[in-house]
């Protein structure tokens, strides 16, 4: 088996169904001990610092993995600027193999993109399905986690990230990170509710918070926030990665999967998770230098919830100001 490095989350039960194993380049980017130094990597290289740390990151990761030779980069649905890295990546002589979810979320311009896809890798629908029935087993884990997170209060919202967002690519081993996934689902029901809604801490009202926007670039937000005693309960793209819808047609799935696509898909489903799980305020993270940054205008004009925007450049701690920041935010939403 061969890897195969992505650039976001694309279908990856075609990836499977050809004996290949996904990599998703932003996990191990950021969770290495080195994920500063890859991004000042790609400013040596030549990549400007007006371009967003997630995207130099990305390129200089995948130079220093000489088994991922192969990427599929998403052309239409993530970062424009996915356009020229790459072209920076074929120089290095990595192949390339683009992927594109159309903007219209048209169901005939998705199965084409995935019949691309299964083409390029030598595979069959009926192996892309098999795969399919075969992950939406561990995706039921997933979502049980993101359960036990908003309506038992026993699992952090660090952990909720780090399960769901796992999912992009199931760590390259769905097996192994089924059984990881069941194993920590049997300890944390065993755990005691941590403090619900009248719950406090050092005095103070926990507070029930939404993630919104692509995973933090922050290494310690969580932390910070649980520290303030503030729950995170909905990490939105990052639960979008298990897909948790209920279909059988893995191009409905895809379509339905909402970050590619319009904001306004994306609101829909916040304003339903938000809802449902009783949350107190928004926290909504742009990157540094994203066109996502300018989302934040609509989504703060649509959602009827207290919203903080947050925004980082690179995978560093929080610094003072953004502390004072979401320290200010929990402490108007208590008032």
């Amino acid at each position: 088996m061969g890897k195969i490095g992505l650039t976001t989350t694309v279908p990856m039960e075609v990836i499977y169904a050809a004996g290949e194993t996904p990599v998703d380049l932003n996990n191990i980017f950021i969770t290495g001990l080195d994920a500063m130094k890859r991004v000042e990597e790609a400013e040596l290289a030549g990549y400007p610092r007006s371009v967003c740390g997630w995207i130099k990151g990305l390129y200089s990761t995948a130079l220093h993995h000489p088994d991922i030779r192969r990427i599929i980069a998403v052309t239409q649905g993530d970062c424009s600027n996915t356009h020229a890295l790459m072209e920076t990546w074929a120089l290095e002589g990595l192949q390339i193999l683009p992927f594109a979810f159309p903007y219209d979320r048209d169901q005939d311009m998705l199965r084409l993109q995935i019949e691309k896809l299964i083409e390029a890798l030598g595979t069959s629908w009926e192996a892309v399905r098999r795969e399919k029935e075969r992950l939406d087993l561990l995706r039921a884990s997933a979502w049980e986690i993101d359960r036990l997170t908003w309506q038992e209060n026993k699992v952090s919202g660090l952990e909720n990230h780090l399960f769901q967002v796992s999912c992009s690519d199931f760590n390259g081993d769905p097996e192994g990170f089924g059984a990881e996934m069941e194993k920590f689902i049997a300890e944390a029901r065993r755990r005691e509710p941590q403090p619900g809604r009248e719950g406090r801490l050092r005095g103070k009202k926990e507070i029930r918070l939404g993630f919104v926007g692509v995973p933090p670039i922050f290494t310690d937000l969580y932390d910070f926030l649980a520290s303030r005693g503030a729950r995170v309960v909905y990490n939105e793209v990052q639960r979008q990665f298990t897909m948790p819808f209920a279909t059988r047609d893995i191009v409905e799935q895809y379509r339905l999967y909402t970050y590619p696509y319009s904001v306004f898909e994306r609101l829909a489903d916040i304003l339903r998770e938000a809802e449902r799980r009783d949350l107190d305020g928004i926290v909504h993270y742009t990157q540094s230098f994203c066109y996502r940054q300018i989302e934040d205008l609509i989504i703060r004009r649509k959602l009827p919830y207290p919203v903080l925007s947050l925004e980082g450049e690179n995978p560093t701690g929080l610094d003072a100001r953004s502390k004072m920041r979401l320290e200010s935010f929990l402490d108007m939403l208590r008032e």
